[in-house]
């Protein structure tokens, strides 16, 4: 593969589309109804490819503050492998083709919520609450929330209890997710000039921040089981996977670590974090499969 196809690719951040992808997926097995495969796995595709546009013009837009992070300063535009306006254009594009193929190969509904989450993170989180506030993650959250939603949409044409339950555990999983990440890259955010809450709050503040959400983000992983939309399988695992997360955090309130590279809670968090948003989704698709049957 050359060069600059690889760049685009890291345009799109493959690694975040991962979960946006999975979790869109999941919504879409769950929703009631029927999809043809090909247009279930068309419906999934304009997700992982709006995901990836959001992706290229986050990076279009944050290029100079990417170059004054480590963490960023390998891309492609702050490493000068590629000029600003080619992942303008490469971003824009590809917004437009995956919410018109969506809405051709689905619904209008599902199309149009697609939209929105794209224009959300661009315009709302990246643009005007990233460089801010540093509560950029709690509102931006939502920006990563709409995936099982628009499966669920791709489906059905509409929205329903479970989906937005589904779309809340991940708007209230987003802080303590990144304020993990952002404890030992707090540099990072500090040299860019991004307000992350570790750079204009301090640590213990963000150590207290991270148990608090985390209380509210178990809540909303109970919830469905609570609403009575689901059943035992995904009520046992959800409650397993979130006291370990719960413990976890726990752990991280009490660090005072201030070595980023000594910082192994927090580290164990973010990584955790990541599997537990799998272990939740994938029991979601489980316990529908069981009960179903």
């Amino acid at each position: 593969m050359p060069a600059e196809w690889r760049d685009f690719v890291a345009l799109t951040k493959p690694r975040v589309m991962t979960l946006v992808v999975f979790t869109g997926l999941c919504g879409l097995l769950v929703a009631p109804g029927h999809i043809a495969p090909i247009l279930g796995f068309t419906a999934i595709l304009c997700i992982a490819l709006g995901a990836g546009a959001a992706g290229a013009l986050n990076q279009w837009y944050e290029a100079d503050r990417d170059a004054r992070m480590k963490r960023t300063a390998a891309r492609p535009l702050p490493a000068g492998r590629m000029d600003r306006e080619s992942a303008l254009h490469f971003g824009v594009g590809l917004s437009f083709f995956s919410v018109l193929l969506m809405g051709f190969a689905t619904n209008w509904f599902a199309a149009c919520i697609l939209a929105v989450s794209i224009l959300f993170y661009v315009f709302v989180y990246t643009i005007w609450l990233k460089p801010r506030t540093a509560q950029n993650i709690v509102i931006g959250g939502a920006a990563g929330a709409f995936p099982p939603l628009i499966g669920w949409a791709a489906v059905t044409g509409d929205v329903a209890a479970l989906p937005f339950a589904l779309f809340m555990l991940i708007f209230f999983w987003t802080p303590p997710h990144f304020w993990a990440l952002a404890l030992f890259v707090r540099m990072d955010y500090a040299n860019a000039g991004i307000p992350m809450l570790p750079v204009v709050a301090g640590e213990r503040v963000t150590r207290r921040q991270i148990l608090f959400y985390t209380s509210i983000m178990a809540a909303a992983a109970m919830a469905p089981v609570l609403l009575e939309l689901t059943g035992l399988v995904y009520g046992l695992t959800a409650f397993i996977a979130t006291a370990i997360f719960a413990v976890m955090a726990f752990q991280v309130s009490l660090s005072r670590e201030t070595d980023p590279a000594k910082m192994i809670p927090e580290r164990r968090l973010f990584k955790y974090s990541v599997l537990y948003l799998f272990l939740i989704f994938g029991a979601v698709v489980v316990d529908h499969w069981v009960y179903a049957a």
